[in-house]
């Protein structure tokens, strides 16, 4: 393996928002009945509270003219 291959998803999708920034893409998650388990903290015996995800998160980039 390389130093520059992706190893885990947070990775790839930050690879992929960059790689996309300033080319004026879109980037669409589409999302079906999916549940997080969000913690309520960071301690151990944090308690997770469930958010159900259903529908669609559109991420669009643009350039900024640096002005």
């Amino acid at each position: 393996m390389s130093d520059t291959e992706t190893h885990n998803w947070p990775d790839l999708a930050i690879g992929l928002y960059e790689r996309l920034t300033g080319q004026k893409a879109e980037i669409i998650y589409q999302f079906e009945d999916m549940t997080v388990e969000v913690p309520s903290g960071t301690a151990d015996e944090s308690r997770n509270a469930p958010w159900r995800l259903n529908g669609t998160l559109r991420i669009r980039t643009r350039e900024h003219d640096g002005s």
